[in-house]
């Protein structure tokens, strides 16, 4: 993956972190084009998760769990973003979002948050 679409995708999956540790899961799918999740399933999964989800470090998607989609008309990348939280640190609780560049704009699908 270039150098600069590496920064981007690292970016837009921030975004959409971040949305989830201030809990407004309602911009979370203003964020994505598509999701197999409302903010109702959003908010019940956080809340049987049971702990308080934060903003990541600035270095946590570093090495994004990014992998490139295969014969995609356009860049595609299959993300994997764990969640982080006040009492564990990076938990186990992941997000799964299909990303779609397209020239400057990105199309994000979200597709899972669960336990991984």
């Amino acid at each position: 993956m270039a150098e600069m679409s590496k920064q981007s995708l690292e970016s837009v999956v921030r975004t959409l972190v971040n949305r989830f540790a201030i809990g407004d899961y309602e911009d979370v799918l203003n964020h994505c084009s598509t999701s197999r999740l409302t903010a109702d399933d959003l908010r019940q999964v956080i809340e049987d998760y049971g702990c308080t989800f934060i903003e990541p470090p600035p270095s946590a998607y570093t090495n994004l769990d990014a992998v490139g989609v295969r014969n995609a008309r356009k860049p595609t990348w299959s993300v994997r973003a764990p969640l982080w939280s006040k009492e564990e640190g990076r938990s186990d609780l992941t997000l799964e979002v299909t990303v779609i560049q397209d020239g400057d704009r990105w199309d994000v699908q979200l597709e899972d948050l669960h336990v991984l």
